[in-house]
Order: C-alpha cells, then sequence, then structure tokens
C-alpha cells in the first residue's frame, strides 16, 4: 500500500464503489454521500488529500484540514481498505499526515458503534476521547519528537 497525493478521479474511484459502512457512517453523521464527497473535494482542491493506493488501486482517500487545535480528518474507502495490512500502513501513514498539519493532534470521529472501529482506532495509536456531537472522538496525540 502507498500514499500520494489525491487526484478527482482518484476521489470519483473510491465514490463509485464506496464502502456500505462509509455510506453508513454518512447518514448517522447526518450527511450523505454528496456532501461527503464535496467536503472531500474541498480539501483535495487544497492540496490536503491523499490517495491510499493498493497495486495500482484506488481504494481510500484521507482528507484534512487544520484549526486551533488540531487537525480533523474526512475519510471514504471501498470495502477491501478495511483489513489489518491497511490499519497497519494507516498508524504509519496518519503520523505523516501529523506532521503535515505540524504536528497538531488529529481528531477523527466515528457516528457508528462498531467495536471493530474503535480497536482499528486504538491500534494505529488514537485514544477514544467520548462522544461529541453524537459522534466518537478520537484524539492521535502530537507526536513526541515533533
Amino acid at each position: 500500500m502507498r500514499a500520494r497525493a489525491a487526484t478527482v478521479g482518484d476521489l470519483e474511484d473510491v465514490f463509485r464503489g464506496l464502502s456500505k459502512r462509509m455510506s453508513d457512517e454518512y447518514v448517522a453523521a447526518g450527511k450523505d454521500s454528496k456532501s461527503a464527497y464535496d467536503n472531500l473535494m474541498m480539501n483535495l482542491k487544497e492540496g490536503r488529500a491523499h490517495a491510499l493506493a493498493q497495486d495500482d488501486r484506488t481504494v481510500a482517500i484521507i482528507a484534512w484540514h487544520e484549526h486551533a487545535d488540531a487537525a480533523d480528518t474526512l475519510f471514504a474507502a471501498h470495502e477491501d481498505f478495511f483489513n489489518a495490512a491497511t490499519v497497519r500502513f494507516c498508524k504509519r501513514h496518519i503520523r505523516h499526515v501529523q506532521a503535515l498539519a505540524g504536528n497538531l493532534p488529529i481528531h477523527s470521529r466515528s457516528w457508528l458503534d462498531r467495536p471493530d472501529v474503535a480497536k482499528w482506532f486504538r491500534v494505529i495509536g488514537y485514544i477514544d476521547r467520548g462522544r461529541e456531537n453524537g459522534a466518537t472522538l478520537f484524539e492521535l496525540p502530537p507526536a513526541a519528537n515533533g
């Protein structure tokens, strides 16, 4: 797996094969796939989105935007993205994103209560910070050497 700057084509590819769990997540957040696409597109145009590719196929997009005290993530993926190998890859890659965001804490949210999601965030290094606006807020603290 590798990461690179995302393109509009990558975003379109991911949304053509968007996983049901991602669609369910957007609905639980009070959004739909179109608004998620638009939010990811805005970050992509501002240079804050990476395509995650397995072989030569884009399987996910991660985007981020900084605000005063943290960087929030946005995410979309195909179903085959969700496996142990990609979680290990994300553990390294999210630290790269964090460095690009000035070593701010990274905030990621989940509106679905799936035990596997909480486990994946823990493996990556996130801390469960409780509920916020109907979502579980996960925080990746700044890197110690940052």
